[in-house]
């Protein structure tokens, strides 16, 4: 039987990685606006991964990823979305919502995983559409913008909300599935 020293690389942080990935490559199949795992996918790895720099990089890279394959599938349409002020609060979001699952650590249970989760949502539904006023000659710059602006989010809202739900329950729920029946991943992770 093989030793493991503690050169090896611990499979948890692999598997961590790969459910954000997994989650993260959901957003290629067919979804309603906005009902995506870029919430889930951060409370999940600022919950679970030990050390905080992967916490914050991968579910960033993964989302990263996910995008550049939506933009190889819808082309030019999506080419604009990496120049916008758009790209730029989701991946706020990201990171901000990973730090948000750094609360989580240690004390994950479904009412906690659901309520950040609504937070995380809240969170998304603020900062993206403040910066979608901020970066949009669609909206004057005023109060009347912005209320706009949030109202216009409304209905794309519920979705964020549906969602982060969704995925956080499939994140969470898997890798407590996982857990049980794989040691190996019961301690806190890299």
């Amino acid at each position: 039987m093989p030793s493991t020293s503690s050169t090896s690389l611990a499979p948890g942080p692999l598997v961590l990685a790969g459910l954000i990935a997994v989650a993260a490559l959901s957003r290629l199949l067919p979804h309603p606006p906005n009902f995506s795992p870029v919430e889930a996918v951060a409370l999940f790895g600022g919950a679970y991964f030990g050390r905080r720099s992967l916490a914050l990089v991968v579910p960033l890279l993964a989302m990263l990823l996910s995008d550049f394959a939506l933009g190889l599938i819808n082309g030019g349409i999506y080419a604009d979305y990496f120049l916008s002020a758009g790209f730029v609060t989701v991946y706020l979001c990201i990171a901000l919502s990973t730090v948000l699952g750094f609360a989580l650590r240690g004390r994950v249970s479904a009412w906690r995983v659901g309520g950040y989760s609504l937070v995380g949502s809240l969170l998304f539904y603020l900062v993206t559409n403040f910066g979608t006023w901020i970066g949009s000659p669609m909206y004057p710059q005023d109060a009347t913008g912005l209320a706009a602006a949030y109202t216009a989010g409304i209905p794309f809202f519920q979705n964020t909300v549906a969602g982060t739900l969704v995925y956080s329950a499939l994140l969470f729920g898997s890798f407590a599935l996982l857990r049980q029946r794989l040691p190996a991943l019961r301690p806190q992770t890299a």
